[in-house]
């Protein structure tokens, strides 16, 4: 047995991210993977040609946290930069058809996408008092600043397509937190954009979307072999248990039992993981994550020659409102998006289906799920080939659903686990689900662990690591 700062239980990028950050001001860093390899559900393939995610595909990032570990991780280089082609429009799918989604109020109200009197709703906006209160759904937020018709023909598209998430249930606080934050600081969204465009143009990160050369897989395996970060797979963890100074955490590993002492322990799986491993520590923290709902996904890729695509591809892919009926929650242009996806001459279609909206579609035969995908894709973009190459993900745990009163449980479970000294838990469940959320989140948790070190070396000086200042 011996000792470390810092054990982080899981290597998604949500452990990952908290250990590189650690690891950057000198503490002793260990992360204990229970499978083979580190990613979590960020895994890429290259193959025959195609590179293929089985999950987050790219990084739309606006916080200066993920612009830092880029730079400083020696990411810069590896990064793969949007095409000027997937940049010219935003689809929609509206009567069966796809339709452009204009990104001002002024190609908003001249879309077809509205009717009159839905345009009007649109330009009310400005005028509506500001009302929310914490349970209110995502449904209940959209319709009461944009109307019901935003909410059917867009955001129910969007939260379905990029959360898995109903809008019904979505709590529109811990879902849209960058919208609800406009209303709570501005009095109306029309208000918080026009001076949210005029602040950042003194404080803001520049926005940007990439992904990386060899695809998001590249961060994940930048991340675990950073200096610093000691990574250990197949490590699943069989017991955490206090300890004199700190955490004592017990595994099993290809090798037989291993144990270590952590002054520090993140516990990074997901909730029903993370759930059954507290369970014995603290029943009220268990019971919390296990209320935690998920919602599983099927992600389709097909692979086949441009020529039997009708569509021009200009543009990132479309989602779908529920209302049009289909099977798919959206589609990513992948080989519009980024240059290296597909061999020259042919193009790379990813496929979402699933998700709260139709959680029976992660139990479909594979023929069914590339079935039904082309059925929907053939009259959307003029899909005329048949694939040559098919790829098909399913998790049945796909991404957290952010449902009810969930800043309320959130607020909860860290202040549960402030009675537990040393014991932090981070993962998608909290604080949002992309990996932006998670490379930020993990830098304040960083912070907060090497607070509480300065704390401890003030009044036991040959407790603590070198710590360097700047993170």
């Amino acid at each position: 047995m011996h000792d470390i700062d810092a054990l982080i239980i899981g290597g998604g990028i949500s452990g990952l991210s908290t250990a590189w950050w650690l690891a950057q001001s000198g503490l002793s860093v260990e992360v204990w993977e229970a499978a083979a390899r580190p990613g979590g559900k960020i895994q890429s393939e290259q193959r025959d040609g195609y590179l293929t995610e089985q999950t987050a595909s790219l990084l739309l990032n606006f916080r200066p946290e993920v612009a830092d570990m880029v730079h400083l991780a020696g990411l810069e280089a590896k990064k793969a930069a949007r095409t000027t082609a997937a940049e010219a429009n935003r689809y929609l799918v509206h009567q069966g058809r796809l339709v452009s989604l204009p990104m001002r109020l002024g190609g908003l109200v001249r879309s077809p996408l509205w009717s009159g009197r839905g345009k009007l709703r649109l330009l009310l906006e400005p005028f509506i008092p500001a009302g929310e209160h914490e349970g209110e759904t995502v449904s209940e937020f959209i319709t009461r600043r944009l109307g019901r018709e935003m909410l059917d023909k867009v955001m129910d598209a969007f939260v379905a397509g990029i959360l898995a998430a109903d809008p019904d249930y979505a709590n529109a606080a811990a879902t849209l937190p960058r919208l609800t934050a406009l209303e709570r600081c501005y009095g109306s969204l029309t208000a918080g954009v026009f001076m949210h465009r005029v602040l950042r143009r003194r404080t803001a990160c520049r926005a940007e979307t990439f992904s990386f050369q060899g695809g998001m897989g590249t961060l994940i395996d930048t991340l675990s072999s950073s200096p610093g970060v000691h990574l250990r797979s197949q490590h699943a963890v069989a017991d955490l248990a206090p300890a004199r100074r700190g955490w004592r955490v017990s595994a099993t590993t290809p090798l037989g039992g291993r144990s270590v002492t952590a002054r520090h322990v993140v516990v990074s799986t997901p909730a029903s993981a993370a759930a059954r491993l507290i369970a014995p520590l603290d029943q009220n923290i268990a019971g919390l994550l296990q209320t935690i709902r998920y919602a599983p996904l099927a992600v389709v890729h097909l692979g086949m020659d441009r020529s039997g695509v009708g569509h021009p591809l200009d543009g990132a892919g479309f989602l779908v409102p529920g209302c049009e009926g289909l099977p798919l929650n959206g589609n990513q242009w992948m080989s519009t998006l980024f240059g290296d996806r597909a061999p020259a001459g042919k193009v790379l279609l990813t496929s979402y289906l699933g998700g709260a909206r139709r959680p029976e579609a992660v139990e479909w035969s594979n023929e069914r799920l590339v079935d039904e995908t082309l059925a929907a894709l053939r009259p959307l973009i003029g899909v005329g080939a048949d694939p040559e190459m098919v790829r098909i993900h399913r998790h049945h745990e796909g991404l957290p659903l952010y449902y009810g009163a969930h800043p309320a449980l959130e607020r909860e479970i860290a202040a549960t686990a402030r009675r537990h000294p040393g014991l932090h838990l981070e993962a998608n469940y909290l604080g949002g689900v992309s990996v932006r959320d998670r490379i930020a989140r993990g830098r304040a948790l960083a912070r907060r662990i090497l607070m509480q070190e300065r704390d401890v070396s003030a009044v036991y000086p040959a407790v603590a690591s070198p710590l360097i200042a700047g993170l």
